[in-house]
C-alpha cells in the first residue's frame, strides 16, 4: 500500500505544479497585455505595474511638468483599493471553503469588461490616448489590485503575475549557482521554468497588448477580459471533473 501511495502522491504533486505553472503563466501574459493597453492607449499610465505609477507620480511632484499627476495617482489609489477589497472578500471565500481563485478571476474579468464597455460607450472604438478617461483607469487599476491579492494568496513560488524583478534575480541566482537566503524556497530551489515563464510571460503579454491596441482601448480590454473569464471558467470545469488540483482553485 505505501509503495503505491508514494509514487501516486509524487505524480499528483508534479501534476499540480504543472497546472499551477500553466494557469499563472497565462495570467502573467494577460497582466502584461493590460499594462501595454493602459500605457499605449490610456495616456501613458500603468494599471498593473504599481511601481511605474509611483515613479511617474514622484516625477510629476518633483516638477516634471509634462507628466500628469492625476492619472498615476488614480491608478495607484485604485490598485490599493482593489488589493484591499480582494484581501477582505477573498478571505471570506477561503474561510467558507469556496472556489476563491475562480471567483476572484471572474470578478477581475467582469471589471475589465466593465472598463472596456465604458471606454466603448464614452469614446467609441478608438484609443483614449488623446482623451484619457480617469474612470476607465480607475476600474482597470482596481481589477489589477484584485489580481495582486489573488496572486499573493495563490502563493505559487516565482509567479506573482504582475512583476518580474524577484523572479529575474532568482533566475540569475540559479544560473550562477548562487546560494543564500531567498534563493531557494524551502528545501529545493524554485523551479526554473516558473521563473522563465514569469519573465517571458510579461514580455509576451506586452507584445500581445501592443498588437491589439489598434482595436481601440475598449475592444482590447474586452478581449483581455474574455481571456480572464475563460481562465476562471476552465478552472471551475476542470475542478468539477477532478482534472485540476484543488490547491490552486480553492
Amino acid at each position: 500500500m505505501s509503495e503505491q501511495a508514494g509514487p501516486s502522491a509524487s505524480a499528483s504533486a508534479a501534476r499540480r505544479e504543472r497546472q499551477q505553472t500553466v494557469v499563472m503563466a497565462t495570467l502573467t501574459v494577460l497582466a502584461g497585455a493590460v499594462d501595454a493597453i493602459s500605457f499605449l492607449t490610456m495616456g501613458h499610465v500603468f494599471t498593473a505595474l504599481a511601481t511605474g505609477n509611483l515613479l511617474f507620480l514622484s516625477f510629476a511632484v518633483a516638477g516634471e511638468g509634462e507628466l500628469p499627476v492625476a492619472r498615476p495617482a488614480i491608478a495607484l489609489g485604485a490598485f490599493v483599493l482593489g488589493a484591499a477589497a480582494g484581501a477582505l472578500a477573498t478571505g471570506g471565500l477561503v474561510a467558507r471553503h469556496r472556489h476563491w481563485f475562480a471567483a476572484a478571476l471572474a470578478v477581475e474579468g467582469a471589471l475589465l469588461a466593465l472598463a472596456g464597455g465604458t471606454a466603448l460607450w464614452r469614446h467609441g472604438t478608438g484609443s483614449l490616448t488623446a482623451h484619457p478617461d480617469n474612470l476607465v483607469i480607475a476600474v482597470v487599476g482596481f481589477a489589477m489590485g484584485l489580481r495582486a491579492d489573488t496572486a499573493l494568496r495563490a502563493a505559487v513560488p516565482g509567479m506573482p503575475t504582475l512583476l518580474i524583478q524577484v523572479s529575474l534575480v532568482r533566475l540569475v541566482h540559479g544560473l550562477t549557482g548562487a546560494t543564500g537566503a531567498g534563493v531557494a524556497a524551502g528545501p529545493h530551489p524554485l523551479p526554473r521554468v516558473r521563473l522563465v515563464a514569469t519573465v517571458a510571460g510579461i514580455f509576451a503579454g506586452g507584445v500581445l497588448g501592443t498588437l491589439i491596441t489598434p482595436w481601440g482601448t475598449g475592444r482590447a480590454l474586452l478581449a483581455v477580459a474574455a481571456a480572464v473569464l475563460v481562465t476562471a471558467a476552465t478552472n471551475v470545469v476542470l475542478a468539477r471533473y477532478h482534472l485540476l488540483s484543488p490547491e490552486l482553485i480553492g
